[in-house]
């Protein structure tokens, strides 16, 4: 009940605000607006302040004003002080928590939605980040969830295009899991495994005894956020851009696995182009048929061999296709395999502005209300998100690469049985669950 009270008591007046400026004629102050809102689901942290980090990756999803001041709250939204890390601190690693570090920094480094980072000095000498889980976060996440569903279910009785049951529960899954961070050092394992073979992506390593569910010390990687990149030369943008997609994708297509929340904040790049992944905690392991589907999916928009798109969509779990439905299907996904499809090099879109996929995400949803709806899978969730948001990074790189190409190179030799067994190995090792 409290966090049903903060939500609306904090979000209230901003909406208050622009309903005068609306009904009234008043005149609005977006920069100030936009900063309320900011600090506003700053202070809530928790799944609210997800939305908003979401909203801020997508180009033009706001206004300049509100995408600018959101954007904060990927790597430097509002911190706890000092009195509630010395209390979780102690509640974690004992009383004497303070004698296990050479140096730990009173002030966070970075903060984010369900936890903040502090720098630390282990007594090894090293570097250290340290992951502090808010207080209360698993009932702020249930509050949010269960407000999420009451969202969905006023929007559905009055646009019923996409069915939101499977997608509310696979948003919840997830969420859940994120609160675990034991759950995360294995996926930050499990990444260190897949990526081993990639030089130029980084993955921090977990220390297990500075470690607990609701605190998670790694090492520290030095980077810059990818925005201060965006004019630099076009090699360089280049560079990141290919370590990004090789970074995501070599998981997906090697093993299955995916990151599923590729904002701002949770990578960085350093100064040779190389990258740094640095959160863990939204990560999706795919059944290898589904893997299939996606390449599957591919070559049939390629071929314009309809049968087989039919059999990857069913493959992925949509059901009921009628051929207006596959139709309208087939055009959000040529958007999304648009910069595969030719061999040459090319930005991720032609024009640098986001609108056009709002455009053609509009179109196809008037398609599908049009038709009755659609039940999406929930696999299929977090795979279309990781896609539009790593899309969304490339545009703001405004980076030229042969897509094709590099797409090419991962898929070449993909073969279901043994992506499986790759899988299987690799899961195990860090004590996690295979897809049967």
């Amino acid at each position: 009940m409290r966090r049903y009270a903060r939500v609306g008591g904090a979000m209230g007046g901003v909406a208050a605000r622009l309903a005068g400026s609306r009904l009234f004629g008043v005149e609005l102050d977006r920069d100030r607006h936009a900063a309320e809102l900011t600090r506003a689901l700053g202070g809530l942290k928790g799944p609210l302040m997800k939305v908003a980090q979401l909203l801020a990756t997508i180009p033009d999803a706001l206004p300049a004003e509100y995408a600018a001041e959101l954007a904060q709250l990927q790597s430097d939204a509002p911190s706890m002080g000092w009195p509630f890390v010395r209390r979780r601190m102690a509640t974690e690693l004992g009383d004497d928590w303070r004698v296990r570090f050479e140096e730990f920094d009173r002030d966070a480094a970075h903060a984010a939605s369900l936890g903040q980072v502090h720098r630390a000095i282990g007594l090894d000498g090293r570097e250290l980040a340290c992951k502090l889980q808010y207080p209360d976060m698993a009932s702020a996440v249930e509050a949010d969830l269960r407000q999420l569903k009451l969202v969905f279910s006023i929007y559905e009785r009055y646009d019923k295009a996409i069915s939101t049951r499977q997608i509310h529960a696979e948003i919840s899954e997830r969420l859940r899991e994120e609160l675990d961070y034991g759950r995360e050092a294995r996926h930050m394992q499990l990444y260190a495994e897949m990526l081993s073979k990639e030089d130029s992506v980084h993955i921090p390593e977990p220390i297990a005894d500075l470690s607990t569910d609701r605190l998670l010390t790694m090492t520290w990687l030095d980077g810059h956020p990818l925005t201060r990149f965006g004019e630099s030369d076009l090699e360089f943008r280049n560079i990141v851009a290919h370590n990004m997609f090789r970074a995501w994708y070599v998981p997906f297509y090697y093993y299955g696995v995916i990151h599923g929340d590729p904002h701002l904040g949770n990578y960085s790049a350093r100064p040779d182009g190389s990258i740094n992944l640095l959160d863990f905690g939204c990560i999706r392991v795919f059944h290898p048929s589904f893997v299939r589907g996606v390449i599957d999916l591919y070559h049939a928009l390629q071929a314009g061999d309809r049968d087989l798109a039919v059999h990857a969509y069913e493959t992925w779990g949509f059901a009921d296709l009628s051929n207006e439905l596959i139709d309208t299907l087939n055009i959000w996904a040529e958007f999304v395999y648009s910069p595969l499809m030719e061999d040459r090099v090319q930005p991720i879109q032609e024009t640098d502005s986001g609108l056009y996929g709002a455009r053609v995400a509009s179109r196809v949803h008037a398609e599908l209300r049009r038709l009755g709806g659609v039940t999406p899978p929930r696999e299929f969730v977090l795979m279309d998100r990781a896609a539009i948001g790593l899309g969304s990074v490339f545009l703001r790189l405004k980076a030229e690469i042969n897509w094709h190409d590099l797409f090419h190179g991962l898929i070449a030799d993909f073969n279901e049985e043994s992506l499986a067994k790759r899988q299987r190995a690799a899961l195990r090792k860090m004590g996690l669950q295979a897809m049967q």
